[in-house]
């Protein structure tokens, strides 16, 4: 059976073509929904590589597709963020590639200072759990830095707060880095003027600050969100250089205050905190002089004092000298009278044991008498013992021994005693030429082949020019010879 068989006749209703359909919504879509402000919750936000933003706006029963094209989306303050409640405002469209209507996005801000403060607690919870507000990274602040670099507005008047209050404590060297402090290029440029001040080379052309300021003036929360964004929070983490954060009044916090090494209330605040106050300093020197002086004043006074006690002590030198002197003064005046009998009593025992002629012939004449008598002894017994000799050997039966072991073992002794004596004739040799090399190393003579000279006088050694005075004769021996002179 043919499907047409029972359609529906025809009426005379027209036909439209799909893209008849679709222009005719689009227009009626635009022409109805030309200029919009539309109140949501940011849901899926994407950015391809052609830059435009795509994201979705819902609320508890529907949602609806935008789109923020890339030259508007470079221009937002602030991009919008996935749970972000938020005001966009634009004008609806059709993309009939896919049969849906959509919001072309012109201008989107959070619905309120609610909305902001939720995105910043979100960012504030993803930066902490990164690490980056941990107490561990803080770096401390230079005492008196050479150079202070301070990211702000040049015409504002926080640089004059600044630079004043810099001159009325610590007068120092400071470069300026001209930035945004608010609108769409204020996170951008705030980033790149720490990144660029820590790229400085120390000594180079333009100086390395030792320390960075990044200040601005109070403002509304929209004011100050440029210092709420991760590219200034991350670039603050990131600086080798310890960085102040000086933004708004003492009431307002920005993500910046928690990733900086210090947090100042206010920008005058920040210049104080940078350097110390002079004449306080001068003032501390001068204390710390006197304190030094008085220091070494006392540290004197009590090594003084302790030596006095210490003298105290002592014996007093005169004491020490008074026993000796009276004992030196007592056997002075005992000496004279000590030497005269000492040289009486020599005189005694020299003339009783003097030689007198008599005495001497006597003795004499008494020697001869014994050598006589013993003289006329010495013959008779002299012929006795050569009889009695004779008669001895008279008795004796002698029979030729056997000699020839008793000589071999004699001439193996003398040869041992001439060996021995020939090696100890040798030590002592080597002995005595040792001690002669000494003597004549030990010798004048050796002192006079180095360039010395012996000077004589009358045959005297001079060791003196007074020996000189009043000689006949003088002669100076050299190595090779005497010259007289």
């Amino acid at each position: 059976m043919d499907l047409f068989e029972h359609a529906t006749p025809a009426s005379n209703a027209p036909e439209f073509t799909v893209s008849e359909i679709a222009g005719a919504v689009k227009k009626a879509i635009e022409g109805e929904f030309g200029h919009v402000r539309i109140r949501g919750e940011v849901g899926r936000v994407t950015r391809p590589r052609s830059g435009h933003l795509y994201l979705d706006l819902k609320d508890d029963r529907a949602v609806l597709s935008g789109i923020i094209w890339k030259g508007r989306a470079d221009a937002l303050p602030q991009l919008p963020e996935e749970g972000m409640e938020v005001i966009a405002t634009g004008r609806l469209t059709t993309f009939p590639g896919q049969s849906k209507y959509q919001i072309v996005i012109e201008d989107i801000a959070p619905a309120g200072a609610g909305a902001l403060m939720a995105m910043l607690e979100k960012r504030k919870a993803k930066l902490q759990g990164e690490g980056l507000f941990d107490p561990a990274h803080k770096q401390p602040l230079p005492f008196l830095p050479e150079i202070i670099g301070v990211v702000t507005s040049p015409t504002g008047a926080v640089i004059r707060d600044i630079l004043h209050r810099l001159r009325d404590r610590f007068p120092r060297k400071v470069l300026v880095w001209p930035v945004a402090v608010q609108g769409a290029n204020c996170a951008a440029e705030v980033a790149a003027a720490i990144r660029g001040f820590n790229r400085l080379t120390p000594g180079g052309a333009l100086p390395r600050p030792d320390l960075l300021i990044v200040a601005r003036g109070g403002g509304s929360l929209e004011d100050l969100w440029g210092f709420n964004e991760e590219i200034v929070a991350r670039a603050a983490f990131e600086s080798r250089i310890p960085l102040i954060s000086a933004v708004g009044h003492e009431t307002d916090t920005t993500l910046i205050d928690f990733v900086s090494d210090r947090r100042a209330p206010t920008p005058t605040a920040a210049a104080e905190m940078a350097v110390p106050v002079r004449m306080d300093l001068f003032a501390a020197l001068d204390n710390q002089g006197a304190r030094i002086s008085r220091a070494v004043t006392q540290g004197l006074g009590q090594r003084q004092q302790r030596l006095r006690d210490l003298a105290r002590a002592l014996p007093q030198p005169e004491a020490l000298l008074q026993g000796p002197a009276q004992r030196l003064d007592y056997l002075g005046e005992r000496l004279p009278a000590a030497l005269r009998q000492a040289a009486a009593a020599k005189r005694v025992k020299l003339a009783d044991a003097a030689l007198r002629p008599g005495l001497l012939q006597r003795g004499v004449a008494e020697q001869r008498r014994r050598l006589d008598t013993l003289g006329a002894r010495l013959d008779p017994a002299l012929v006795r013992r050569v009889g009695d000799a004779g008669q001895r050997l008279s008795g004796l039966r002698l029979s030729p021994p056997d000699l020839t072991r008793p000589r071999e073992r004699l001439d193996a002794r003398v040869q041992r005693l001439i060996d021995r004596a020939t090696r100890a004739q040798d030590q002592r040799r080597a002995r005595l030429l040792a001690l002669d090399r000494l003597r004549e190393t030990l010798g004048y003579r050796e002192t006079l082949r180095r360039g010395y000279a012996v000077v004589r006088a009358d045959g005297a050694v001079a060791t003196r020019t007074s020996d000189l005075q009043g000689a006949s004769a003088v002669e100076i021996e050299f190595a090779d010879g005497r010259v007289r002179v």
